[in-house]
């Protein structure tokens, strides 16, 4: 589909000048949407065959759904999250969304959900950029935060999967995710675990986030930011943080991350990161590493440094691993020469400061 196949409705009420500059001075995380979205429609057998339609960018504004839409009742719903970057020459750049189109691809796969094409896919979000473009800020570290989603539409109380859906984006304009790129402290779920083998962990879905959000309270409560999940049955093998994936930097700067198992996402920042250390010399293993090799690692600083990864929050510093009856203290290095140098690469690619030797960003403006 080409961007004029996206039937386009004027908003006619979009923010104000006035209003947009108050929003875009101090954008917070996920506090404000912009005036339009992309919306694409799907209908068929239930079964993956069937057709998208009705391409368009319209006013944002609530949906009107049945009670008994499948969404409601069995969870069929995946998402994915990507940014688009304003450069100082004033255009503007998406982030690996290539890579966005295949996951929810293979999210919705998982959840018996239609396929978006990856070109229908990349067309509605550069097509809503280039609409909602007043909307991308230019401070320091901030961007245009993209929810594209598909949902399950079809009212019917049966079990089975849904032959009706909705794909939609919304955008919101974004500054850090954590405030400051400073370590945060982590709080270790060991009462809950985010998914299991064979379940949902590789897919972006809502469900695997609602499983974090009460152990993500309890940290909250012993002052932690985010929360960890670990698999008892491999040793308390380290899996991943409520929506972040996990790095660990060895003394001799080997990187060591999770191996995708099947219960953690593959982030695309992730992935990212494993590219640009190999490129700079560094050995990355993806294994299973153990909460007691994490203790012991930094008792005696072998490991050095210790950092999460994802789109909203690109590359965090990580702090005290805490838990009901003690800590394991933050690395040597918390803010350590290897966390900083990816992340100052890797914002730097984003947003133009430093070379795209990967062919990793693609202009939309």
């Amino acid at each position: 589909m080409t961007q004029q196949s996206f039937a386009f409705t004027e908003n006619p009420d979009p923010a104000s000048s006035a209003r947009l500059n108050e929003i875009l001075a101090a954008p917070g995380f996920g506090e404000y949407t912009t005036d339009y979205v992309a919306k694409v429609d799907w209908s068929g057998d239930g079964a993956g065959s069937g057709e998208w339609k009705n391409a368009r960018i319209e006013p944002y504004g609530p949906l009107v759904l049945d009670p008994a839409v499948s969404v409601f009742h069995y969870g069929q719903e995946v998402f994915e999250g990507l940014k688009a970057y304003r450069h100082m020459d004033g255009s503007v750049w998406l982030f690996r969304p290539e890579a966005n189109a295949q996951r929810l691809r293979r999210s919705a796969r998982r959840l018996a959900l239609p396929e978006l094409p990856d070109e229908l896919f990349l067309e509605a979000v550069t097509s809503l950029v280039r609409q909602d473009s007043r909307w991308i800020p230019d401070g320091e570290g901030t961007s245009l935060y993209l929810r594209p989603f598909i949902i399950a539409t079809e009212k019917f109380l049966g079990v089975r999967p849904s032959r009706e859906a909705l794909f939609e984006v919304v955008a919101s304009p974004a500054a850090n995710y954590f405030g400051t790129p400073e370590p945060v402290d982590i709080w270790w779920s060991r009462k809950y675990a985010r998914a299991g083998v064979g379940g949902t962990g590789a897919a972006k879905c809502g469900g695997n986030y609602a499983a974090s959000l009460v152990p993500q309270m309890e940290g909250e409560a012993h002052g932690c930011k985010q929360v960890m999940f670990t698999d008892e049955n491999r040793d308390h093998a380290v899996e991943e943080l409520g929506g972040m994936n996990v790095f660990f930097v060895l003394r001799d700067g080997t990187l060591v991350t999770p191996a995708l198992t099947g219960t953690i996402l593959e982030g695309i920042t992730r992935m990212s990161i494993i590219e640009l250390a190999q490129e700079r010399g560094h050995t990355v293993e993806e294994r299973t590493i153990t909460v007691d090799e994490w203790r012991r690692g930094v008792e005696s600083g072998e490991i050095s440094e210790v950092f999460a990864c994802g789109t909203a929050a690109v590359i965090a510093p990580m702090g005290r691993l805490v838990y009901e009856d003690g800590e394991i203290p933050a690395a040597a290095q918390t803010n350590g020469e290897v966390t900083t140098w990816l992340r100052s690469q890797l914002t730097g690619i984003q947003t133009g400061r430093v070379e795209d030797r990967f062919g990793w960003m693609q202009q939309v403006i």
